[in-house]
């Protein structure tokens, strides 16, 4: 084997390790976002954490936009908006159906990438198969509004991952994601902030703060980092993983317990993912 070879092999695993605590964190800051929709709703609890998040970045990063190109500066704009309609949608999402089934239904948008930018199929259909598991969608019992808002989140975060890649690739560190999370934070300003303004307290402002580290600040750092080790259809099949971490999640955080079938698809989506892992390298 080449050092190529070998480095490739472990910028691959490095990349998948990323993409794994990123859905972790992900699930976990979902879990606990249930009690702040209570609080401030859906949309506020979107935006209190894409709010916080936007601050966050600004100060730690310090963007440049200056610095970035056109292309790249106009990719990063895009990149937030697209984040910040993924996170409402799929928070209302959340709010109508139990967390395994709404991450399961918003990894189509990863699938759909995998199957049209990859050359193996074997690995996005195998996950596509323990999604429709997890699912069930032959026991018609889902809210209809909730998966409607799931599978638009999908095609969000479809688009999410290309212009993820490609920020990326076009700008150096973190500056691309720098400038795309301020801007999610306008969008859900926009959106959510006007009808949560009156309600916020001291305790919830920190309690968004806390969150917005969680969830998006860490995991789409991670993620970040980790398509640039990684193909896009290798990332999407990867993402498979997460309905299976929401599985866990739902049931240890929020005593959401699991059928047979559940259980079966987690398996398929973690075969689906470690057989991604091994051939994903970019």
């Amino acid at each position: 084997m080449t050092i190529t070879a070998v480095r490739s092999q472990a910028g691959a695993r490095t990349g998948a390790a990323l993409a794994v605590a990123a859905m972790t964190c992900v699930q976990l800051g979902l879990a606990v976002s249930v009690g702040l929709i209570g609080e401030l709703g859906v949309a506020g609890a979107a935006w209190i954490r894409l709010a916080w998040a936007g601050v966050l970045m600004l100060l730690l990063v310090r963007p440049r936009p200056a610095g970035l190109t056109r292309r790249a500066l106009w990719s990063a704009v895009a990149l937030g908006v697209v984040t910040g309609v993924m996170t409402m949608l799929f928070m209302a999402a959340v709010a109508r159906l139990p967390l395994g089934t709404a991450s399961a239904l918003e990894f189509l948008g990863p699938l759909g990438v995998a199957v049209f930018r990859g050359r193996r199929l074997l690995w996005p259909l195998l996950a596509g198969g323990g999604v429709l598991l997890l699912t069930e969608p032959w026991h018609g019992g889902a809210d209809p509004v909730g998966v409607g808002f799931a599978l638009a989140a999908a095609v969000c975060w479809a688009a999410y991952i290309l212009l993820t890649q490609h920020v990326g690739d076009e700008a150096a560190g973190l500056s691309g994601l720098a400038v795309s999370m301020p801007v999610a934070g306008l969008v859900a300003t926009v959106v959510a902030g006007p009808q949560v303004f009156g309600r916020l307290t001291v305790d919830l402002l920190v309690m968004g703060l806390f969150l917005a580290v969680l969830l998006p600040v860490v995991p789409f750092v991670l993620e970040f980092l980790a398509l640039r080790r990684l193909t896009t259809a290798a990332f999407g099949t990867l993402m498979s993983l997460e309905p299976a971490i929401a599985v866990v999640t739902g049931l240890v955080l929020l005593h959401q317990v699991p059928g047979w079938a559940a259980v079966a698809g987690v398996g398929l989506v973690v075969a689906a993912g470690i057989g991604a892992e091994r051939s994903g390298a970019r």
